[in-house]
């Protein structure tokens, strides 16, 4: 291959990566027939390597914990409960004692059949099981194949630009970041495990792009902002790329100096700029980032990546450490929003055909009255170390509202019965159905606060999975439709003395900000990373 080389893919994180590229080799494993003596001993030996797999699942989920914090690590969780699958189990043993065959084909063979009936699946999150069960089958054949080891051996050596067929969550998360520049692979998409732990971990990257043997060694561009390879760039290219890249940093560079400064607009309008978070470790990005306050704090991953609900005492902990760490800064709770693309095997939630429109969120809340105190009372016992408010998800009546109050007053009678001190709570709601924003000048005048969820919103508005990547052309997240109701539930929010934020993805759209803060928008809450770029933005208008 002689000279430059221009490459487009999928932008998984936006940023520019100049270096050498170094392709991650992987070691082949033989998953070919082989006839055995004895059955049962060789299930002996699957079980052996299944519960080997499942030690190694658990030692990622705590190191990604560190890394990435509790909810994108408890993809691990969910992979090393996939082990256990029945089905799984069951296809695994009957190759071996149908066919007399040895562990490492049953194991391939049962993983390449379960894998294709979940990709046949017409429900997008059961589809994305499809690359899990690969994945624990592959981990379990390596296992296999070199008696035990089966580590990640994702190193990079060196600073380089780390290219591969295919990276799993595992490797992902085993890459030493100091030593990878970026990564290219040829599969994956924008919304895979790996894409989202990439974004999580601010790795830029790039998908999509089939991976050549012969770039190993040569200086590459990996242009973030592009979805741009760029193989052996010529001396103009790379001094382009060095001055954006240069940029890109002074930008970074500028936007530090806004820590300890107000998201003011130049005629004094205050907005607040506050953090999504989904773990109390994330809490530690949120400061460093000088968020406000938590707009959005997911309880649920308390509940993911376990086996049983979480206790009173165990939500309390977590909630106190985050309002303990925001000192005085509000920390806003969502209650649990498990259902949907959040499962947990021990609710025996029932399979559902539309779960992104079935049984989710406070719709679980309202039916299991029991699970749902013992999050408010963990929250309300938290509320008396720091300012806290409850956000509840999934709302579609003003009936729904009242239940939840009356459910909450009763927590409150109950805790000063028994002496237990709690702050001052706001309730709030989220604004993530169509029928919320229709009713949300009623609404308006049952709670605090609205936080209006644009990720949901604007999919049941346009009807769109979009996570579904065959309707990418045809999903719009500046829908005209969703502008107009985001407008129309701060003016209905504000009729009635409500305040209102945004909590979805649009929240960090920088060429949204301006038309947020004309439409009255009072708080945007965003990731970490967006924080700066936010007020930088607001503090311009």
């Amino acid at each position: 291959m002689e000279g430059m080389k221009r490459y487009n893919g999928k932008a998984i994180y936006k940023g520019i990566a100049i270096g050498t590229i170094k392709l991650m080799e992987k070691s082949k494993n033989d998953t070919s027939l082989r006839k055995i003596e004895d059955a049962e001993a060789e299930i002996a030996r699957y079980n052996e390597a299944r519960d080997e797999a499942v030690r190694q699942l658990q030692d990622i989920y705590k190191k990604a914990v560190e890394e990435v914090g509790a909810e994108a690590a408890a993809i691990f969780d969910m992979q090393s409960m996939l082990i256990g699958d029945d089905d799984f189990t069951d296809s695994v043993y009957s190759t071996i004692r149908d066919n007399m065959a040895n562990a490492e084909y049953a194991v391939h063979e049962s993983g390449e059949t379960i894998s294709k009936i979940f990709s046949q699946m017409e429900d997008e999150y059961m589809r994305a099981r499809s690359a899990d069960i690969k994945d624990i089958a592959d981990r379990i054949v390596t296992i296999l194949c070199s008696n035990g080891s089966g580590k990640e051996s994702a190193g990079a050596g060196g600073k380089s630009i780390l290219c591969a067929d295919d990276l799993t969550p595992a490797e992902t998360v085993a890459l030493d970041k100091s030593a990878v520049l970026a990564f290219v692979t040829k599969y994956g998409s924008s919304q895979s495990h790996t894409a989202i732990l990439a974004r999580t971990m601010n790795i830029p990257a790039l998908a999509g792009i089939a991976v050549d043997a012969e770039w190993n060694g040569k200086l590459a561009v990996v242009d973030g902002f592009a979805g741009e390879l760029i193989i052996e760039p010529d001396a103009e290219t790379l001094a382009e790329k060095e001055k954006l890249m240069k940029a890109s940093l002074e930008k970074l560079a500028i936007l530090q100096q806004l820590k300890g400064k107000e998201s003011v607009t130049r005629d004094g309008r205050k907005i607040n700029v506050y953090a999504n978070i989904g773990s109390v470790a994330d809490a530690d990005a949120a400061i460093d980032n000088d968020a406000e306050g938590i707009g959005l704090f997911r309880s649920e991953f308390l509940y993911l990546g376990r086996h049983t609900y979480p206790t009173e005492e165990e939500q309390f902990v977590a909630y106190k450490n985050v309002a303990r760490k925001m000192k005085g800064k509000k920390v806003i709770i969502r209650t649990l929003d498990i259902g949907a693309d959040k499962q947990a095997d021990y609710f025996n939630l029932e399979k559902e055909d539309n779960p992104a429109m079935g049984f989710r969120a406070i719709r679980i809340c309202l039916d299991r009255p029991d699970l749902f105190r013992t999050q408010l009372r963990a929250i309300y016992r938290a509320s008396a170390f720091g300012t806290i408010a409850i956000m509840y998800p999934m709302i579609i009546s003003v009936d729904e509202v009242r239940r939840i109050k009356k459910i909450s007053a009763d927590v409150c009678y109950s805790l000063n019965k028994e002496n237990i001190p709690y702050g001052n709570v706001e309730q709030g709601i989220m604004i993530e159905t169509p029928a919320a924003v229709m009713m949300s000048e009623e609404l308006a005048q049952e709670v605090d606060f609205f936080s209006i969820g644009t990720n949901d919103l604007t999919q049941y508005t346009l009807a769109i999975d979009r996570q579904n990547a065959k309707l990418e052309p045809f999903y719009d997240a500046h829908h005209p439709a969703v502008l107009r109701e985001i407008e129309m539930t701060v003016k209905n929010g504000h009729k009635h003395g409500c305040w209102v934020g945004i909590c979805g993805e649009l929240g960090g759209d920088i060429e949204l900000t301006e038309k947020f803060v004309e439409m009255g928008v009072d708080e945007l809450s965003v990731s970490p990373s967006r924080i700066l770029a936010i007020r930088d933005k607001i503090r311009s208008i």
